[in-house]
């Protein structure tokens, strides 16, 4: 500022960063926002700006800040916007990479330092929280918007189910189908992982899955699907004490549905631990007829405890130990000794993600009982897909 150069401070904050940081573990939490700060570095340093850039700090909030320098005779709020709106996406990409299940909605504010204040950092610290609230600003905006159009999206059930086909090794027949949710087409939610996280941060998970649930029959009914189903649910919906109820009261609408037939996977992203009414509800759920599977086994922490709590019908590898497993056998000893837990526990293995015959061929040669990935069929609406495999 002492050379006559102007300086700004833009903060980078995001909708649900505390409420994602609250689910690590301290250590976690460090490591995760040691990432953060490097990667806005990285994606500063690895672009056209980069000598623009004086710092980058984790600076009197949750998010982070970066300090710009800038010549007098620079349009620099022009600047700025051109600058944001290419390296936003590619910060968020870099943060999708690595913590895809953190929903994050980025929005920047910005504020220039006013050299009127009697000392640098007054002039810093006002400008600061000057950015915060523009970006904290933009951020409500972008999230009230979204929760409007999540509840449209409840009220009106405007989801389209599609299917993924799940194949016995041994035969290389169709014995199941994976139903999956999409949200609106050529929106924000139409992709199943922003849907269902930004459920979950708004507390319409349970409205949300109900509609699935309800889709799900229908789609059965009307196709008259055959195979089993396999449809993926929460640990907090499972473990709701209205989901029973509402569980019976649409097997009365959808009388051609057989409880046998359908398999409710766990998703291994969410801890069963402190739902009250969970264990009660799996006991319910068995007692009817369905049955249990663990999805994303491999991927989590708490895979082992949670197969040892549920004693699933079925254990679900999840695709990261699946890829590449022809040429690492680390991989390999490990789907070995999720065989051994499943026959101990009486359980079904099924391995996602398998996308080259060569992994196939290791799954088969360790007796996986069944598989599912694009290379048996992405996926479809449940009609093309039964008429191209038949």
């Amino acid at each position: 500022m002492s050379k006559g150069q102007q300086v700004v401070v833009v903060v980078i904050s995001a909708s649900n960063l505390l409420e994602f940081s609250q689910q690590l573990e301290e250590n976690q939490l460090i490591k995760f926002r040691k990432e953060l700060k490097e990667g806005l570095k990285y994606t500063f340093e690895n672009s056209k700006y980069k000598d623009d850039v004086l710092v980058v700090h984790d600076y009197y909030s949750d998010g982070l800040t970066i300090f710009l320098k800038m010549n007098d005779d620079t349009q620099n709020v022009i600047h700025i916007e051109q600058m944001l709106r290419i390296l936003m996406p590619k910060l968020e990409k870099w943060i999708y990479v690595r913590y895809p299940y953190f929903h994050h909605q980025l929005e920047v504010g910005y504020m220039f330092i006013h050299r009127q204040w009697r000392t640098t950092q007054d002039a810093v610290y006002i400008a600061q929280q000057q950015a915060v609230a523009m970006a904290e600003k933009r951020v409500q905006t972008r999230y009230i918007k979204t929760l409007v159009q999540l509840r449209t999206i409840i009220e009106k059930r405007e989801i389209t189910m599609l299917a993924q086909p799940i194949i016995e090794l041994s035969t290389n027949q169709v014995n199941a189908w994976e139903f999956l949710t999409r949200g609106p087409k050529g929106t924000a939610l139409e992709n199943p992982l922003q849907l269902f996280s930004f459920a979950r941060q708004s507390n319409l998970i349970y409205d949300l899955e109900l509609i699935v649930l309800e889709k799900a029959f229908q789609m059965i009914q009307s196709v008259g699907c055959i195979e089993d189903v396999f449809l993926n649910f929460t640990p907090i919906t499972l473990g709701n004490k209205r989901f029973i109820p509402a569980l019976e009261k649409l097997l009365t609408c959808f009388l051609d549905i057989r409880p046998k037939k359908i398999i409710f996977e766990v998703t291994e992203q969410d801890s069963i631990e402190g739902l009250i009414f969970f264990r009660e509800n799996i006991q319910q759920l068995r007692q009817m007829g369905f049955r249990i599977a663990v999805d994303d086994t491999g991927a989590g922490y708490s895979s082992l405890h949670t197969i040892s709590e549920l004693l699933p019908d079925i254990i679900k590898i999840d695709r990261s130990v699946i890829q590449g497993i022809d040429t690492n056998r680390v991989k390999e000893s490990m789907v070995k000794g999720l065989i051994l837990i499943a026959k101990e526990i009486g359980s079904t293995v099924v391995a996602e993600g398998i996308e080259k015959r060569e992994e196939a061929a290791v799954l088969m040669r360790n007796q996986v009982d069944m598989a599912q990935g694009f290379l048996y069929g992405k996926p479809g609406t449940l009609e093309k897909e039964r008429v191209l495999l038949i």
